[in-house]
């Protein structure tokens, strides 16, 4: 069962310029004067899975965690939990004022939501984003998520320890974290939701020109330097083709001397959700519920038209929306409107669904 909303016609076009920026306006709903406020915590939690990574990064991450209203006063009262992601660039600070939480929470709260806890992990990386994946150079940000954070959230707060009350979400880069992670842990999660998802297909090595400035690179403070899409080049290969053996880097680019590079190639393909879905079928009808939306000027729409057309195929039940807006406009009012009210429907919130 599906559902396709078209709000426009569709428009060709690629990631925004605003997506190269740290931080891009979004659309604001109008604040809602009855909503009451959540309790905000920023805390850290320690990666066992990044332990020992090649590049640097913390282990030792920064999270936000929104506590419902009534968190503070029902002390015997257990809540789910969603998990939500931020994009490639930005950290988990700027994802909040990005979705313009807490906001939007206590609006979506206000508008008759269940009440729930949201929990924004940090995933910002050298080369500034680790596209939520397994690599020995990044560390394992995939199991930092589906693993550490889980369990540190369950242990410290009055959570419902289960899958059927645990919800994942997320945007860009997000929204492939939460699609890859969502695919292969249907053991952790229990309900899904995709916002205009990246790197759904297999990545190409780039121009020749990018390419040899990548190749250029010899530090991180290189990194620093170079355009969005070539630092994204680089967060990939750190991700999908690491290479304990090659520092400083400790990764593989997709070229060498400008000759392109089929297995590092075969690599990036090997980490496509359009490449991978397959394999993942049981998994993914083990939700109970599944949504993706994404902007009808946002050329990410293409390939995720094309993994809701693999969903209906096997079967797998899911919403897909296509609505009126570009990568990062809406995604604000998506979070308040379709995102809240989506895990209030389909979050377990009895600790005793299956």
């Amino acid at each position: 069962m599906s559902r396709i909303i078209m709000t426009a016609v569709a428009l060709a076009l690629a990631l925004p310029l605003t997506a190269a920026t740290a931080q891009v306006a979004t659309e604001v709903p109008p604040v809602i004067p009855t909503a009451k406020p959540v309790q905000v915590e920023h805390i850290k939690i320690h990666g066992a899975a990044l332990e020992g990574n090649l590049e640097g990064d913390a282990v030792d991450r920064d999270a936000i965690v929104f506590l419902p209203p009534s968190y503070a006063t029902s002390k015997s009262k257990r809540y789910p939990v969603v998990y939500a992601l931020h994009g490639y660039s930005i950290g988990a600070q700027q994802w909040s004022g990005e979705i313009h939480v807490p906001q939007t929470i206590e609006g979506a709260f206000a508008q008759g939501a269940n009440e729930f806890i949201v929990v924004l992990p940090d995933s910002k990386t050298v080369h500034n984003g680790s596209m939520y994946s397994n690599s020995i150079t990044t560390g394992n940000f995939e199991d930092y998520v589906s693993r550490d954070v889980v369990a540190y959230i369950d242990a410290h707060y009055r959570t419902i320890p289960t899958r059927a009350a645990r919800g994942l979400v997320g945007h860009s880069m997000g929204g492939y974290g939460a699609a890859r992670i969502g695919m292969k842990h249907a053991d952790v999660f229990g309900s899904l939701y995709i916002m205009s998802p990246c790197c759904l297909s297999a990545r190409q090595a780039g121009n020749a020109d990018a390419m040899k400035a990548l190749e250029a690179v010899k530090s991180p403070a290189d990194s620093a330097a170079l355009p969005f899409f070539a630092r994204a080049q680089l967060a990939s290969a750190a991700a999908w083709s690491p290479n304990p053996k090659n520092p400083p880097l400790y990764l593989d680019l997709p070229t060498k001397d400008g000759v392109s590079q089929p297995d590092v190639l075969a690599k990036w393909a090997a980490n496509a959700p359009l490449a991978f879905v397959d394999q993942y079928v049981a998994n993914l009808k083990r939700y109970r519920a599944i949504s993706m939306d994404v902007g009808d000027q946002d050329g990410l729409r293409v390939d995720a038209a094309k993994l809701h057309d693999v969903f209906d195929k096997y079967g797998i039940a899911n919403s897909f929306e296509i609505y009126k807006g570009t990568h990062t406009s809406a995604v604000a009012v998506r979070f308040q409107n379709y995102v809240m009210p989506f895990f209030s429907k389909n979050l377990c919130f009895t600790g005793k669904c299956d």
